[in-house]
C-alpha cells in the first residue's frame, strides 16, 4: 500500500461510503445536465439555423457575463495578428 491509512473507525468507514454516494449522485446530476445542455443547443440549431457551435459560445458568455472581456481579447489576437503577418 502507498502509505494511505486505512480507518478502522464503523463511523469513518460509512462517512467515507455516504460521501462516496453523494458525490457519485453529483455526477450522475451533473451528466444529466451535459445532456440536457447538447440537447438543447441541438434543438435551437435546428429551430433557428444557427450553428450549435456558435450557439454554445453565446451560452458560454451570457452564462459568464463577459462579452466585453472576450471582445476586448479578440480584438488583441486580431491586432498582433495583423502586426506579426503583415510584416
Amino acid at each position: 500500500m502507498s502509505g494511505i491509512i486505512i480507518p478502522s473507525s464503523p463511523e469513518d468507514r460509512k462517512r467515507i461510503k455516504d460521501c462516496m454516494q453523494e458525490v457519485s449522485n453529483a455526477f450522475t446530476r451533473v451528466e444529466a445536465e451535459k445532456d440536457f445542455v447538447k440537447e438543447a443547443i441541438q434543438s435551437l440549431s435546428e429551430e433557428v439555423d444557427i450553428p450549435k457551435k456558435v450557439l454554445n459560445k453565446m451560452a458560454r458568455v451570457f452564462h459568464k457575463q463577459n462579452l466585453p472581456e472576450l471582445v476586448g481579447d479578440v480584438e488583441d489576437v486580431e491586432a498582433l495578428y495583423e502586426s506579426v503577418m503583415s510584416a
